[in-house]
C-alpha cells in the first residue's frame, strides 16, 4: 500500500507540475503577448504533459483502453502543431485543419472509451445545428471565403463534444470520463471565442483573453485524462469493495 501511495504522489505531483507551468506560461502569454515563445513552450508542455501521463499509465501496467491512450497523445501532438500554426495569421487555414485532425483522434479515443450509438450522433447533430445558427445566422461574423472550412470545422469538434458528453452517462470511466468532458467542453467555447476574435470587428481583446483562459485548461484536462481514466475508476472500485465488506462484517 506504502508503494502505491508513493507512486500516486509522484504522478500526482508531475501533473500539477506541468499543469503549473502551462498556467503560467498562458497567463504570460495573455499579460505579456509574445506567442512565438509562450505559446511554443505552452503547446510543447500540454504534449509533454500528455506523454508523462502515457508512461505512467504504462508504468502502472494498464492494460484496458490503451489504444486510447495513444489516440489522445496523438490528438495533443496535432493540437500543438495547429497551435503554433495559428500564430502567424498566413497559417489560419493549415491550424485549423491540423486541430480538426487532433479532434477526429480525440474523437476517436472517446470511441474506444465507449463504443458509438445513436446517442453519440443525436447529441453531435444538436450540438451542430447550434453552431450552424451561431455561424451563419450570428450577423457580426464576416467570414469572406472561410465560411466552408468554419463549418467543417464546428461539424467535426461538435461530434467531438457529443462523444464526450454521451460516455459522460456511462457506467464505466466514471471520473475519466468527467475530465474528458470538462476538457471538451472547455475546447468548444475556446474556438467559439477564436471564431468571434478572428471573424469579428470588435474593438476588444476581451475574446482573445478567453480564448486563452479556456483552451490551455482544456488541454490540461485531455492530458491527464490519459492516466487518471484508469487510475480513478480502480480507487473508487477498491473503495466500494473495502465498505461493502465493512458493513457485512
Amino acid at each position: 500500500m506504502e508503494t502505491k501511495k508513493l507512486k500516486f504522489d509522484y504522478v500526482l505531483l508531475t501533473n500539477i507540475i506541468l499543469a503549473a507551468s502551462i498556467l503560467v506560461m498562458d497567463v504570460c502569454l495573455i499579460v505579456l503577448g509574445n506567442a512565438y515563445v509562450f505559446k511554443s513552450i505552452d503547446s510543447a508542455l500540454f504534449v509533454a504533459s500528455g506523454i508523462a501521463n502515457l508512461v505512467f499509465a504504462i508504468m502502472a501496467k494498464e492494460e484496458r483502453s490503451r489504444l486510447f491512450k495513444y489516440f489522445m497523445v496523438i490528438g495533443l501532438v496535432f493540437a500543438c502543431i495547429g497551435d503554433i500554426l495559428l500564430i502567424d495569421g498566413a497559417y489560419f487555414i493549415e491550424g485549423a485543419i491540423f486541430f480538426a485532425i487532433g479532434h477526429v483522434f480525440f474523437f476517436v479515443g472517446y470511441s474506444l472509451l465507449q463504443k458509438l450509438c445513436w446517442r453519440d450522433l443525436i447529441i453531435g447533430l444538436i450540438i451542430f445545428a447550434i453552431a450552424l445558427v451561431v455561424i451563419l445566422a450570428v450577423p457580426v461574423f464576416e467570414f469572406q471565403n472561410m465560411l466552408a472550412i468554419v463549418i467543417v470545422y464546428a461539424f467535426i469538434i461538435s461530434f467531438m463534444l457529443g462523444k464526450a458528453i454521451s460516455n459522460a452517462f456511462s457506467k464505466e470511466y466514471k471520473i475519466g470520463n468527467l475530465i474528458i468532458l470538462i476538457g471538451s467542453l472547455l475546447f468548444f467555447l475556446s474556438d467559439l471565442m477564436l471564431l468571434f476574435n478572428v471573424f469579428t470587428n470588435f474593438d476588444t481583446n476581451v475574446f482573445s483573453i478567453l480564448c486563452l483562459a479556456l483552451y490551455y485548461p482544456a488541454e490540461i484536462l485531455l492530458a491527464c485524462s490519459i492516466y487518471y481514466k484508469d487510475e480513478k475508476l480502480t480507487e473508487n472500485e477498491n473503495l466500494k469493495k473495502i465498505v461493502e465488506k465493512s458493513e457485512k462484517n
